[in-house]
């Protein structure tokens, strides 16, 4: 097996608590090496003690992190929100139900504009850093769109997740589409997801409606996550502490109740500061979060309508700006943050034994992706041990 020894690390971010006493929250290692080994890490310490391998990297001082985690995504979809979008910058306000645009839009798609389309995004959120990511379907609305979303999301990636419940579509009541997510379209969705998600919003489903979905999906195997309390206060996070999901994602509108539920339950706060951007509703308030203990995720929630960026230097750049995170908190909430919110422990860290997914910056720390935001500093990508992005 082929070894490489990636030197001349300036910092290098770990996520490693191990090295949290010297390194601070991101376990920083100053003039590091990384052995990558196959698609595995295989050594993390100072560059001077790095054992020999077959092939060698210098970075030239730039600093290395893990690569980023996007929890939350919505990439199999047709069409284009941009006139919705420039409604609400002239002072339309966002609602739930621009989604019904994609749905008809998706619909009309054929599976190969659907998996160009999101293998083009795929690849875009690669060349920012981003390794994992997960994809939701959510778009069909029907049997036959939703398994077909759900098949071109598995061929992108691990963590497809099955979201029949993002819209109640026209022409049907909230009690037989319920009947419909949980009996033929879960039946046909679960052979390619993962996880199943609820949109439990006004406009949307009710607690009741998606505490069923929740339990037909675990009755079937998947894990269960939840959009929730993005358009205003509502049970959705509670419910989520509740049945002891793994994340609950937006969590914009808090009260304490929810605050302290979350930090009980050990449910992740998934955090999506894109799309408070594009619509310019309030941003969360992750130091209240961070400062009860809540552990807090940053994803893209890239989606058509409501935030069309694929970018997570971008997000760690908002989340430092408008919700009050350091630049090493929101990096963690970006990498290690991520990896829980997804119940995964071998990416968003550099640690012996985890995949060699990891991020070249051209700068000289991780504080330069909030310091300069929207600079492209990205100029390495490795992926499972292989470099994909980049010629250092």
């Amino acid at each position: 097996m082929t070894s490489t020894v990636i030197t001349g690390i300036g910092e290098l971010v770990t996520n490693d608590p191990a090295h949290q006493e010297a390194g601070g929250l991101l376990g920083t290692l100053e003039r590091a090496a990384v052995v990558v080994e196959g698609s595995r890490v295989a050594w993390v310490g100072p560059a001077a003690e790095a054992p020999a391998a077959d092939a060698q990297v210098d970075v030239g001082g730039r600093a290395v992190l893990p690569g980023f985690v996007d929890s939350h995504s919505h990439l199999v979809f047709g069409g284009d929100r941009a006139g919705e979008f420039a409604a609400r910058m002239a002072g339309t306000p966002y609602a739930a139900g621009g989604i019904r645009t994609t749905v008809a839009a998706t619909r009309a798609a054929t599976d190969e504009q659907l998996l160009s389309g999101a293998r083009r995004l795929v690849e875009e959120m690669l060349r920012q850093g981003t390794t994992t990511v997960e994809v939701k379907s959510g778009y069909g609305l029907t049997v036959r769109d939703e398994a077909r979303s759900l098949a071109v999301a598995r061929l992108l990636t691990e963590e497809a997740t099955y979201l029949g419940a993002h819209v109640v579509p026209d022409g049907t009541t909230p009690e037989e589409y319920v009947a419909l997510v949980t009996g033929p379209m879960l039946a046909a969705a679960v052979e390619h997801a993962r996880w199943i998600d609820v949109f439990c919003e006004r406009g949307a489903f009710d607690a009741d409606q998606a505490r069923t979905v929740l339990r037909a999906g675990a009755a079937a195997g998947l894990r269960g996550r939840l959009h929730a309390n993005q358009l205003g206060p509502g049970p959705g996070v509670r419910l989520a502490a509740e049945l002891g999901l793994v994340a609950v994602d937006h969590c914009t509108h808090l009260d304490d109740a929810d605050v302290a539920a979350l930090r009980d339950s050990g449910t992740v706060a998934t955090l999506l500061p894109g799309v408070e951007f594009s619509t310019r509703q309030p941003y969360p308030d992750a130091r209240r979060l961070l400062d009860a203990g809540v552990t807090v995720a940053l994803a893209s929630d890239c989606n058509p309508g409501s935030s069309f960026t694929s970018s997570m230097p971008f997000c760690v750049a908002l989340a430092v700006r408008e919700m009050g995170m350091t630049p090493a908190e929101a990096v963690r909430a970006a990498t290690a943050g991520g990896a829980r919110a997804l119940d995964r422990d071998d990416v968003g860290v550099l640690v012996p034994g985890r995949r060699a997914d990891l991020v070249v910056l051209d700068a000289p720390s991780h504080v330069h992706l909030a310091y300069r935001p929207g600079v492209p500093l990205v100029a390495g990508v490795w992926q499972r041990g292989r470099p994909v992005l980049g010629a250092v």
